[in-house]
């Protein structure tokens, strides 16, 4: 089948997969088979999936997984997590369970300020253009009042908006940097909106004030949000880390906080140590419906912010206490967007108990802090290849459809011995030969 000249986007979605599957592969019924079997046959569900983007051809399906026992700020939780990624939910689950029993875990909101800016060059006087916006900002403010009317019932809105000078940087550059809040949604939408309104009104307004040089560039929400900031911890006497007989409590805390340390001065440590905590942070970001990809980058931006790439997370031992705590920016959203459009979004939501946003920035932070710290406890004692790999062994397994049978035979042979995938492929195909 030749692609239809007028362009792959008109075709029906058989049309797409009958033309993908002629073109691209050399057993096109196995490829369409491939496709159509994560074709949701609910057409209801189908035609909701197929309109959240373009051209699409079939649906990509991640494990949604629970991690049970999370204590924070006193409140009970079972935490949805969706990842493909073996050992992730079942560590995160077990270091609930560790601090449930040490009073779990606390969370403080240090702020949500979001923030937007309009980009634009002006070649002119740069007095004049203070006065100028001096003029200009009351009519910022005024000609968004339509869009904003919403936000203000809901206590949120536009907090303020300021001119900076980035001509030291980039000839002729200036921004109008604004800040936002926008309560339970994630507010990009709407902070667009207010910038691009922003954008118009200080190019109309320019002439009226002398002004006939200002080329407006581009209006956009950032998403690095150094102001969004959410504070999760956990605390113990050192004495309670030695849950495990074979780890000597004060050992096991100096050892923890100095691979920590090493995560704060080494950069090649502290991208895999805040990898390990995106693990947790981005399961439950995605689970909840929101962008993952906008939190990875603000993450990573303000793992960065003094100049130098460091870690996301913190230890210390003061006076026999144990403290290991986590600072993460997050711009989340429990309303908008798909958190009222996918039916395992909103199944994620209510099985927190319908969070607010702020809820959640604390929920999620949880997720990361916990998946962090059963990482750093596998490290510092037996290593991170013993149970990640136990993990990963039935993936081997299905990978070489194994039987029933010779899945219970090769778990049981590894289970006091090291995994790796070669060691059990060999022992795997010792049991077929036998």
């Amino acid at each position: 089948m030749t692609q239809n000249k007028i362009g792959f986007s008109k075709l029906t979605k058989e049309e797409k997969i009958d033309w993908i599957a002629q073109t691209y592969f050399a057993n096109p019924t196995q490829a369409k088979n491939i496709l159509l079997q994560y074709w949701n046959q609910n057409t209801d569900i189908q035609k909701l999936h197929d309109e959240f983007i373009e051209n699409t051809i079939t649906n990509f399906y991640l494990p949604l997984g629970v991690a049970p026992n999370f204590t924070i700020n006193g409140k009970n939780y079972t935490i949805p997590f969706a990842i493909e990624e073996s050992s992730v939910v079942a560590a995160a689950s077990k270091a609930a369970k560790f601090w449930g029993s040490r009073g779990g875990f606390k969370t403080t909101i240090l702020g949500t300020e979001k923030i937007g800016q309009v980009h634009f060059l002006y070649e002119g006087d740069k007095a004049k253009l203070t006065e100028y916006f001096q003029f200009v900002k009351p009519f910022l403010l005024s000609e968004t009042e339509g869009i904003t009317k919403n936000m203000q019932k809901r206590g949120g809105g536009i907090s303020d908006i300021v001119l900076v000078d980035k001509t030291a940087e980039l000839e002729n550059y200036y921004q109008l940097h604004a800040t936002f809040q926008t309560k339970d949604s994630m507010g990009a939408n709407f902070i667009n909106s207010c910038l691009e309104q922003f954008a118009k009104t200080l190019k109309d307004k320019s002439e009226d004030f002398g002004i006939t040089s200002i080329q407006i560039v581009m209006s956009i929400l950032s998403n690095f949000v150094p102001n969004c900031v959410v504070r999760a911890e956990v605390s113990c006497p050192v004495s309670e880390l030695n849950e495990d007989k074979n780890i000597i409590a004060e050992e096991f805390a100096q050892k923890f906080v100095t691979a920590v340390k090493i995560a704060e001065v080494e950069p090649y440590r502290a991208v895999t140590h805040n990898k390990g905590i995106m693990n947790g942070i981005d399961a439950v970001v995605l689970a909840t419906g929101n962008d993952f990809r906008a939190i990875e980058a603000g993450v990573h931006a303000y793992a960065s912010k003094d100049g130098k790439y460091t870690s996301l997370s913190h230890a210390k031992i003061e006076n026999g206490i144990f403290s290991f705590w986590l600072d993460v920016p997050l711009a989340l959203g429990t309303v908008g967007g798909l958190t009222n459009l996918h039916p395992l979004v909103k199944f994620s939501l209510e099985m927190l108990g319908n969070p607010s946003a702020t809820e959640l920035m604390e929920i999620i932070a949880v997720a990361g802090l916990a998946q962090n710290f059963a990482a750093l406890r596998s490290l510092t004692t037996s290593g991170i290849q013993q149970g990640h790999m136990k993990m990963h062994l039935n993936n081997i397994l299905n990978q070489h459809q194994a039987t029933k049978e010779e899945k219970q035979q090769v778990i049981a042979h590894f289970e006091s011995k090291t995994v790796s995938h070669n060691l059990v492929v060999d022992y795997l195909e010792s049991l077929r030969k036998k």
